[in-house]
């Protein structure tokens, strides 16, 4: 009874500290962000509008913040029960390391849920809602792009995509054609438009070339056959860092189905999947700073050095992230070795505080 009272004690200062930190860290960016979109006020996109749409993005912001939030949070929380004693208290009434660990990883995995489950279902439904909301007041209705163009690859054929509206509708659409390493055609089009079962190009310039010329084509209307359906597109032209697991994984077996790499949208997928090792491992660090090293110092320094070892973890799995294309590794080892390593880290100098 006495040890799931001191469980719930620490788990609750822990989860409060964690609270309070996102809260802060999340008014701070609003702030910051709203200061900075404030040049982008145009037409009915108003400097409320701004507000409006800062607040739609809060999802996607507090999944950005939720590592950092849970390394500072369990800094201050088993901080300020050390700064009191109470840790030493628990220590020498005969409460080990390892079950004080356990109290504080269990508000961890709470958090841990409500994250993936914000990062499946939640941030990305408001981020593209969001963004379609902010052009459309800023364009007015009828020029709603959700999602930026790119490039995609269909077998011998690639594409570049202007945009896609909020109703399906792809803007500025070019087709290149290819027969082994021989151009054989280029298509233009100013729209290409789905009916429900199929796509049809309009405003269409066809170019053909052969051995000796080129000869142009112009069609009002043409049946545009291939393999992409609307949501498909929204998925590929949408920003990949803003995708779901589901869909970042669709994604990376659609890029291999066509012989790309699939670096980019399994680094994304392995982040968001593989963040509950995340999160524990910033834990043990935290934990290893308030009973290793760090636990004479002031709380003020105590977070200073979460700060440095939270950017740290993040700029190493940014380095690591390009490098697995260059040396051919997989993108699970740039997610999982600056894990480890900070899980290492942790363990290692709570042994030597052990």
């Amino acid at each position: 009874m006495l040890a799931d009272r001191l469980d719930r004690y620490i788990a609750r200062n822990v989860l409060g500290a964690i609270i309070v930190v996102q809260v802060v860290l999340l008014g701070l960016d609003l702030v910051i962000s709203y200061i900075n979109d404030l040049d982008d006020v145009q037409g009915d996109y108003g400097a409320f509008q701004v507000l409006q749409y800062l607040l739609m993005r809060l999802p996607w912001r507090f999944y950005q913040y939720s590592a950092v939030g849970v390394l500072i949070g369990a800094l201050i929380g088993l901080g300020s029960m050390a700064s009191s004693n109470e840790l030493t208290v628990m220590r020498a009434a005969g409460r080990s390391l390892t079950r004080i660990l356990w109290g504080v990883m269990k508000p961890i995995i709470l958090v841990v849920v409500v994250v993936l489950l914000s990062a499946e279902y939640v941030s990305p439904r408001t981020e593209q809602f969001a963004s379609a909301w902010r052009l459309e007041k800023m364009q007015g209705e009828g020029a709603v792009l959700t999602q930026s163009g790119g490039w995609q690859r269909e077998g011998d054929t690639f594409y570049r995509f202007g945009a896609i509206r909020a109703d399906d509708t792809v803007i500025d659409l070019t087709r290149y054609a290819f027969e082994g390493q021989a151009l054989r055609s280029a298509t233009q089009a100013a729209r290409a438009v789905w009916d429900g079962e199929a796509w049809r190009l309009e405003a269409v310039a066809v170019t053909r070339f052969e051995d000796d010329r080129t000869r142009v084509a112009h069609h009002d209307t043409l049946a545009w056959e291939t393999r992409f359906t609307p949501e498909q597109l929204n998925r590929l032209l949408r920003p990949i860092n803003s995708q779901a697991p589901s869909e970042l994984w669709a994604y990376a077996r659609f890029q291999q189905a066509q012989g790309l790499q699939a670096t980019q949208p399994l680094l994304y997928f392995w982040q968001k999947l593989l963040m509950p090792l995340t999160m524990a491992s910033l834990v043990l660090v935290a934990a290893s700073f308030v009973f290793g090293p760090l636990r004479s110092v002031a709380a003020g320094t105590r977070v200073f050095y979460g700060v440095i070892t939270g950017l740290s973890f993040k700029y190493l799995q940014d380095l690591l992230a390009p490098a697995s294309t260059v040396f051919g590794f997989s993108p699970v080892w740039a997610v999982l070795g600056p894990t480890l390593l900070c899980a290492g880290l942790g363990l290692y100098l709570l042994r030597r505080s052990g």
